[in-house]
């Protein structure tokens, strides 16, 4: 028999299903899942530790438990969102815009924007408002998924939501699309904390650790002329003004104001 994968197809298909049910079902059953999958994922739930506690230091363990848990959940409900798209159960995200001018100024010369983030989650919400409030399209880069029954569930969300997909690798011809859509005024979505060892990679220190992070936005940058959004040391010393840094990344994690800590800490010690 085989074993059951937390990012495989199977439950893949069932996350869907249960996506498009009524709202107090999904708000129900997402964070149950979540817990779940936190559960049986034995490794993605050590990494998730692993990364918390690069965040914001040590902690207990019953506070361990709790974050990565959260984290789980979060994950969930944000799956739910994308997988939803296009049920009649589906409902309008609320949104509050921070630092919007730095992406109207990007924007402007009408030569496209890059923006790297250090996760995907979020980009099925923040592409259908972009095209509705700004009309520009966006165009998701990601790495191909490790089930190609899963990654073409999610695939197929993100393009009812009207996003576009284009998977990269080691073919460096699959680059092409991203270029052709930045020089026609578009956005490019960028992951940049989890590059694939196959892509060309720099290595640089994350929170104290060594990390690496890809190429692929400075380069695309360079070829294009578009206008790279990156997290930048500038601004005030306020958890406020940190926030306003990050504006560019809509996430629903748990550790979310670990990460904001993390980020004081870190301007602190520069």
């Amino acid at each position: 028999m085989r074993r059951l994968e937390v990012d495989g197809g199977l439950l893949r298909r069932a996350a869907r299903w249960g996506s498009r049910r009524p709202d107090w079902f999904v708000r129900a059953a997402a964070p149950l899942a979540g817990l779940v999958a936190c559960a049986v994922a034995g490794e993605a739930r050590r990494q998730v530790a692993q990364n918390l506690r690069r965040l914001r230091g040590g902690a207990p363990h019953l506070r361990d438990a709790l974050d990565v848990a959260r984290t789980f959940t979060s994950y969930a409900a944000c799956l739910a969102d994308v997988l939803g798209a296009g049920s009649p159960h589906a409902r309008a995200p609320d949104v509050r815009v921070y630092g919007e001018r730095h992406l109207l100024d990007a924007l402007a010369p009408g030569r496209g924007a890059i923006l790297a983030t250090a996760h995907t989650a979020g980009w099925e919400v923040v592409g259908p408002l972009l095209t509705r409030d700004l009309g520009v399209r966006v165009l998701i880069a990601t790495s191909t998924e490790r089930d190609a029954r899963a990654g073409a569930i999610q695939d197929e969300a993100r393009r009812a939501l009207g996003l576009l997909v284009v998977h990269v690798g080691d073919d460096p011809l699959a680059a092409l699309p991203l270029v052709d859509h930045l020089r026609g005024g578009g956005i490019v979505a960028l992951q940049v904390d989890r590059a694939p060892p196959e892509l060309r990679r720099r290595a640089v220190t994350l929170f104290g650790s060594p990390g690496h992070v890809p190429e692929g936005p400075l380069r695309l940058a360079s070829a294009t002329g578009a206008v790279a959004l990156l997290k930048e040391n500038r601004g005030g010393d306020t958890d406020a003004d940190v926030r306003e840094g990050m504006s560019g990344n809509v996430c629903r994690c748990g550790a979310y104001t670990n990460i904001v800590a993390a980020v004081q800490r870190a301007r602190k010690g520069a």
